[in-house]
């Protein structure tokens, strides 16, 4: 079952669109936008993926050094050491690495669907130790004190989330690490529930456990207690492998309507939806049988990671959602759902 209106425009934005941010590199992939609102225009937070341009015979990937310099590592792809299989994650000597370094991009929109940048908004890169990999898959909150951003830490010791803070997207405040590792997919709710934040988040675990999505309640957003999980994967279903968060829940009448993504263990995404409960979200009231959106387009299915459909930005209107999503990995894309249809699926 996919309810999912795909802009005829599809994809919005490729890595040719633009130029790379990082000097010697090439935009691999765009990835899994923010999304917002500011100074009456619609905007998206891109991931932006790049890496150096790969000469034959050899693997090269970019990473932060110890003064916080990009710095190119590069290994003989016939190197009995190096394992390149996965065109995510490069294995060398026990030692795991991205073959790209994500950072953090704005454009910008009068329509929705044709996007610029603006020269007078910087990109967002990684800072410190435990980005050293870079920034990823970046949610945007909406808030009455401005946006809260929540973000994907990337190094070689682990994956955790980082939060900034902006009121005008031109200075931050960085607050470092609020989820530790290993941990991601991290939406707060854009308002409080019985006076205290609240967010999802998605701990993993290789043994006991797995990728589930939690709950966590804060009295500030640094400080996170109360953790409960929400929802698990489910055998033999289309989200048997992992599950995470999507971007902020929806407040609705129904209660709060969070888009979700699963995967499966051939690594295919699609997504779908749960509800929770008004006054305490720790209760499911429903959750989606089948996907509400499922990699059916050729540009969600052929890419640089195939057969994903992957959201964490949407804006409402009314009962409308405008859903912005990466698809395949590699592209940015569009599509509009019903709330109203949505809460019917779950009904049914």
């Amino acid at each position: 079952m996919d309810i999912a209106k795909r802009f005829h425009q599809n994809p919005l934005l490729k890595p040719s669109d633009l130029q790379p941010g990082i000097e010697g590199m090439e935009i691999t992939c765009f990835l899994n936008p923010g999304v917002f609102r500011f100074d009456g225009k619609i905007w998206l937070l891109l991931r932006v993926a790049e890496r150096p341009v790969q000469k034959q015979g050899v693997i090269s990937f970019p990473v932060y050094n110890k003064d916080g310099k990009i710095e190119v590592l590069s290994f003989d792809e016939n190197d009995p050491k190096l394992d390149a299989s996965d065109p995510r994650v490069i294995g060398y000597a026990g030692q795991n690495y991205l073959t790209t370094m994500s950072y953090l991009r704005l454009v910008s929109s009068e329509d929705g669907i044709h996007f610029k940048e603006e020269p007078d908004y910087p990109p967002i890169f990684g800072k410190g130790a435990l980005e050293a990999f870079g920034i990823e898959d970046c949610r945007v909150a909406t808030t009455a004190d401005g946006y809260y951003l929540t973000f994907t830490e990337v190094s070689s010791v682990a994956v955790g989330v980082g939060l900034i803070h902006t009121y005008d997207w031109k200075n931050y405040t960085r607050y470092g690490m609020i989820f530790p590792p290993h941990n991601k997919d991290c939406a707060l709710f854009e308002e409080k529930v019985n006076g205290k934040y609240l967010a999802l988040h998605r701990p993993s675990s290789p043994e006991l456990g797995g990728n589930y999505i939690w709950l966590a309640e804060s009295p500030d957003r640094l400080h996170w207690g109360n953790h409960c999980c929400i929802a698990t994967t489910r055998p033999d279903s289309w989200d048997c492998a992992r599950v995470g968060a999507g971007a902020a829940p929806i407040c609705t009448e129904e209660g709060w309507l969070e888009i979700y993504h699963g995967a499966d263990y051939q690594n295919r995404y699609c997504l779908g939806a749960l509800l929770l409960d008004l006054n305490d979200p720790s209760k499911v009231i429903a959750r989606s049988k089948e996907p509400i959106m499922e990699p059916v387009a050729p540009y969600e299915q052929t890419g640089f990671f195939g057969n994903v459909v992957f959201t964490n930005g949407h804006l409402v209107e009314g009962d409308k959602i405008r859903l912005y999503y990466g698809a395949s990995d590699e592209v940015i894309c569009g599509a509009e759902l019903s709330i109203a249809e949505i809460l019917r699926s779950l009904k049914s």
